[in-house]
């Protein structure tokens, strides 16, 4: 059965998959040649008791994944978060990370990861993360790879109004041991949090060749190549403060 117009509300939160709208409490998206392996993790993540995840319900008749709405609010902007904002996420990633170890999903890598855990694929309740949404860029890799982003668009900003770098580099270290990242992974957190925001830059100068790929201005696309190198020599020039928080005293 076709769903009634005023039954469907558009959902704006990924900014890289078209047409996502919620019916009831399900919410739906276009089907891609990431669904199977979205499918099979979210069925993964479920059967191994993480909560913090939309249940996969199949397609519907249009042929779109349907999947578990999930009750809350997700932030519309990058902002300053709380130390216990930012502890819940690190234990929030954790719990994701862990249930997806010695998988078939993760095979020869560490975990799955979500590859785009920034605070527009979190849900909140009240002021706390409880769950992460869009998992289509997900894939097999390390956990730097997630931590890396996460340590970025939830701490660090070289926004002229956002906290001295001091607060920001233990606000890392708030991360990184809600996390529990520690060894040799902890010494190189930094380098992932660089290698993001670098990569950052490609992606958008790449959907630069192709700007109809995703739901973005030919300005709003430059905007962010700009943003992610101005990010990377931010931290690039504060590195050391960050390296220094993270060493256990």
């Amino acid at each position: 059965m076709a769903d009634a117009s005023d039954d469907v509300v558009p959902l704006a939160g990924g900014r890289l998959t078209k047409g996502v709208v919620r019916v009831a409490d399900t919410v739906r998206r276009p089907a891609s040649a990431a669904s199977p392996f979205v499918a099979a993790l979210l069925g993964l993540l479920e059967n191994r008791g993480f909560a913090g995840a939309p249940r996969y319900l199949g397609r519907d008749e249009a042929g779109r994944d349907t999947f578990s709405y999930l009750p809350g609010w997700v932030p519309p902007k990058l902002q300053q978060w709380t130390d216990g904002q930012v502890a819940a996420v690190g234990d929030l990633v954790r719990a994701m990370h862990d249930a997806t170890r010695r998988s078939r999903l993760a095979g020869p890598h560490q975990v799955v990861c979500h590859h785009d855990l920034g605070p527009n694929n979190t849900v909140f309740q009240n002021e706390t993360p409880v769950a992460f949404i869009d998992f289509d860029t997900a894939a097999p890799g390390s956990p730097l790879e997630d931590l890396g982003y996460v340590a970025w668009l939830w701490c660090v900003s070289s926004k002229a109004q956002a906290p001295p770098v001091a607060v920001q580099a233990a606000q890392v270290r708030v991360l990184a041991d809600a996390y529990g990242l520690v060894g040799p992974e902890r010494g190189v957190l930094v380098d992932a949090v660089l290698e993001r925001q670098a990569r950052n830059a490609r992606f958008w100068a790449e959907v630069q060749v192709n700007p109809g790929a995703v739901e973005a201005t030919c300005r709003q696309i430059a905007d962010r190549i700009a943003w992610s190198r101005r990010e990377h020599a931010y931290t690039t020039a504060n590195r050391e403060v960050f390296e220094a928080a993270l060493t256990w005293q």
